[in-house]
Formats: C-alpha cells, structure tokens, sequence
C-alpha cells in the first residue's frame, strides 16, 4: 500500500525551525541559570560570596580581557588603531606601566585613559575604560599591587623596575581614600 506524503509548506517548516530555535535557547539560558545559582549556593557560606577578592582575581575579571591573562598587553600596542587610540599595552613590565607613579596608575585605573586626555590635542587618546563604578578604593590597589608583582625580576638600564617605580611613587602615591584623588 503506497505511503502519501502530503508535502510541507515553506512557512510551515521555518515557523517549526524557529519554535525548535526558541525552545533550545530556553533550555540553555534555564540550565546555565540554574548552573549559577547552584554554584553560587554551594559555594561553603554566604561569607565566601562576599569575601574580599585578590588581585590577582580582579585583574582576571577586570583587566585580562584587555590587558592579556598574564598582562602581556596586545602585541601591536604601540600601534594606533584607527579610531586614534591605542591597544592595550602589557602591564607585565614590558610596557611603560611601571614608569608611572602609583597616584597616576590609580587614576587611570578609577577614571579611565579619558581622564589623561588634554581637549583639543589629539597626540594622546584612550580606550581604557574607567572602573571607579565597579571597584573599590581597596580593590583598586589590589588590582595594581597585583600588577607591580608581574614586574619582580624586570629591568630597565640595569635598575630594577619595581624599585623605580617605587620611587616615583614617593611624589604621587596612592590616594588614602577614594574621594583624596
């Protein structure tokens, strides 16, 4: 006995691909919610989830998408990009991070690159974004004493960079309070 077939419509078979598309976008969102939450729950106590973060974990979160897991910065970054700006340099002590003073790293880090630009002159221009909004006074410096540690055995004419920096600090050290910037 021959099978008929009756055929499918066009309409038909895009609205079914698009139901099929909705329902597995649902079930991933549902199961990569519910795989945050959980991770988040059994994470020991409500103390873990508000405990202070490292350097090293703020850089990670904050600073690696950029700046390069190991702060090895873009490797063009002496090149500008067509909008003018700069790619990220590496803040590995590579780069010319460690040649300014802790005040100033602070400010670039809370008020972004835009901070450092003069109206008018084109010479400078940043896309270094600011993170005031998103870190604490504390977890700035964290973030930037995490930095200096990538620098330990750096040089620079035969002088240790981190002692240098060190000694440019001593004019524009960090701000003691957020609001001393």
């Amino acid at each position: 006995m021959p099978v008929c077939v009756r055929p499918i419509g066009v309409r038909a078979v895009g609205r079914a691909f698009a139901i099929v598309v909705l329902i597995l976008a649902s079930v991933l969102l549902t199961a990569c919610a519910s795989s945050t939450s959980e991770s988040i729950q059994t994470s020991g106590s409500d103390s873990a989830v508000d405990a202070p973060r490292t350097g090293r974990e703020l850089f990670a979160s904050n600073c690696a998408a950029c700046h390069g897991a190991a702060g090895e910065g873009h490797p063009d970054w002496r090149i500008k990009n067509a909008d003018g700006t700069l790619p990220p340099p590496p803040l590995n002590g590579d780069g010319h991070t460690w040649h300014h003073a802790d005040g100033l790293l602070y400010r670039i880090v809370s008020q972004g690159g835009k901070s450092l630009e003069i109206p008018g002159d084109p010479s400078f221009k940043s896309a270094m974004p600011a993170f005031g909004d998103l870190l604490t006074h504390e977890e700035t410096i964290e973030v930037l004493t995490y930095v200096k540690s990538l620098w330990e055995d750096k040089t620079n004419l035969g002088l240790s960079i981190r002692e240098t920096q060190a000694l440019i600090s001593e004019r524009d050290p960090f701000p003691s309070e957020a609001g001393e910037e």
